[in-house]
């Protein structure tokens, strides 16, 4: 598993750490069922402090991608792909509503406001 620290990010580590791991399961790249790294043993790979990969690990736990085993680790949970396509698919609703929402602001025409789009998923190929 490689994760990247940013001190440039606006995000704390903890919170940089959580979204990758996340983010990794989500896309299979961590599979179901697989032990993630130690607290201890990430926390010096990446020369943080342990209370910050303790806090990323605990967050994942609450929102119910790892599981911690007692003495023996914290494992990738099942994941319920619909309901996870689903919480996407709404926080995509909602940027694009708040896109919209500007663009009316300064009386952009809808078709500009689409050429933006466009741009940038031709950008992200």
């Amino acid at each position: 598993m490689n994760i990247v620290i940013s001190n440039k990010s606006g995000a704390p580590i903890y919170e940089q750490i959580k979204e990758q791991i996340r983010s990794a399961i989500i896309c299979g790249e961590i599979a179901e069922g697989e032990m993630l790294p130690s607290i201890r043993s990430l926390a010096h790979d990446l020369r943080i402090s342990v209370i910050t990969t303790t806090r990323a690990y605990n967050e994942l736990e609450s929102d119910g991608f790892i599981a911690t085993v007692q003495g023996k680790g914290c494992f990738v949970l099942p994941q319920n792909k619909e309901y996870i396509r689903e919480q996407k698919l709404k926080e995509i609703e909602q940027h694009l509503t708040n896109a919209i929402t500007c663009s009316k602001l300064i009386k952009m025409p809808n078709k500009e406001l689409k050429e933006i789009f466009n741009i940038l998923i031709e950008e992200e190929n």
